[in-house]
Parts: C-alpha cells; structure tokens; sequence
C-alpha cells in the first residue's frame, strides 16, 4: 500500500500490518529510501476515532468498492 502527497509524490510504502502484544506494528519505507516500523497503541486508535465522521466512512466505503 501507498500513500501519497497531495501532490502527488509517494510519501510511504506499507509493506506489512502485524498485531503483536505492543499494538499494531506498520512497517516500510519513507519517501522510498528510509526503512521504518510504528506501533499504534490501543489509546492512541481510540484517540483517532476522534477524526472519523460519516463522510469519510461513505468515502473509504465507496473507495474499497471500486469508486473515486
């Protein structure tokens, strides 16, 4: 998985999504040089709950189904 830029550029590459004890570990690259792995915490998803409203579930509804 991608993620870009507004403009554009790819910013980071996931390369793997693995639940361990410590939360949610990502792991990539950064701008497709820089290794990395984050950990999301259970505080900190319910922290970013805090971000979601209805348009953006219809959104990301719409875009795994095949849409714009």
């Amino acid at each position: 998985m991608r993620i870009f830029t507004p403009e554009g550029t790819e910013l980071m590459t996931i390369t793997s999504i693995d639940a361990t004890e410590d939360g949610i570990v990502i792991g990539g690259t950064i701008m497709g040089a820089m290794p990395m792995k984050g950990v999301l915490r259970g505080d900190e998803l319910r922290a970013g709950y805090k971000f979601l409203n209805w348009t953006l579930v219809v959104r990301g509804l719409r875009m795994v189904l095949g849409g714009k």
